[in-house]
């Protein structure tokens, strides 16, 4: 790789990484490399490029050692198991070296020729840049819900973005280490979001996206309800994860108000009448929406009790191999 300081653009003299999480993805890997290798001697720019072989039943990661013998940027990390793409990408966030880290697939779906348009758009007034699959060489049944997904993310986090899960993305170094915590299960799809809510600015830019060559999709169509209870997770934890007691408290009081109201009326029933005019069910409800507020108000004071001891971290993977 030619030294930095010859090489023009923005942030140039910024090392880079770029993490590619995969599994069983043995025939994608040598022409993969083979286009990064292409893109990284035009940036002319200190890089790195790590796999992070996500417990591979087939010969990835044998594939891999061959690459590294062939080009010096090639680092690796393989998992005993499969621990899915958010322990993947927090693996490649803690490994990578990088000022600058990128993320990309391993199918060959994401153009690694985005990369120096990802670098350009990520300029001063940008902290994260998404790629956009504008158009997606994917099935309706895969770019239909994913369409409602985005759009209902977009709603609820207040970033408007067209593609939160696109694999092609740049990010400032102290966005991905403040993404660390929250990154188990399949949050990573949010990853924008919860880097606006930080308060880290984020945009996108379209992107090249190509039909898949080889193997088949490691996502199936449980993926999209799974994304919808993600997001409520992920709205919680990462928006009130420090504040329990704002949303408790909130549902604790609307509760006991609603509650109060109604015993209010039936007192007021009681009071002009001398009975409650079989209305046993309303002052039933009554004593529901009461407790219910008041267990809403413990649930959130334990919570912000909880969260005064709330230390982050998780549990990390357990590696079985390594290249550097």
């Amino acid at each position: 790789m030619s030294d930095a300081s010859n090489s023009t653009g923005p942030h140039n003299d910024m090392y880079l990484s770029i993490v590619v999480p995969l599994f069983n993805e043995e025939e994608s890997l040598p022409p993969l490399c083979e286009q990064i290798d292409v893109v990284l001697r035009a940036l002319e720019r200190p890089a790195e490029v790590i796999f992070i072989d996500d417990g591979s039943s087939d010969g990835s990661y044998a594939v891999i050692e061959q690459l590294a013998s062939k080009y010096d940027w090639v680092r690796a990390v393989r998992f005993r198991r499969n621990n899915h793409k958010a322990a993947a990408l927090a693996t490649g966030f803690r490994e990578a070296r990088g000022e600058l880290i990128v993320t990309m697939d391993a199918d060959l779906q994401d153009d690694p020729a985005e990369i120096p348009n990802l670098l350009a758009a990520l300029s001063d007034d940008n902290d994260l840049v998404s790629g956009w699959k504008k158009k997606r060489h994917d099935p309706i049944s895969k770019t239909a819900p994913s369409k409602l997904f985005n759009l209902v993310t977009s709603a609820v986090s207040g970033i408007r973005l067209h593609d939160f899960n696109c694999g092609l993305k740049v990010y400032r170094r102290e966005v991905a280490e403040d993404a660390l915590p929250y990154l188990y299960g399949e949050l990573y799809r949010f990853l924008p979001a919860m880097a606006h809510w930080a308060g880290y600015r984020v945009t996108e830019i379209p992107v090249t996206h190509h039909a898949r060559q080889f193997g088949v999709s490691k996502f199936g169509a449980r993926r999209l309800l799974n994304g919808f209870l993600d997001l409520l997770s992920v709205t919680f934890v990462v928006r009130f994860m420090t504040t329990p007691m704002h949303v408790f408290g909130s549902l604790g009081l609307l509760s006991t108000m609603a509650g109060s109201a109604i015993g209010v009326y039936i007192t007021y029933l009681w009071g002009q009448t001398g009975n409650i005019q079989n209305r046993h069910p309303l002052l039933m409800l009554s004593v529901l929406l009461i407790i219910v507020g008041i267990q809403f108000f413990s649930t959130g004071l334990l919570g912000d009790m909880l969260a005064s001891m709330h230390q982050r971290g998780g549990r990390t993977p357990r590696i079985s191999a390594r290249i550097d």
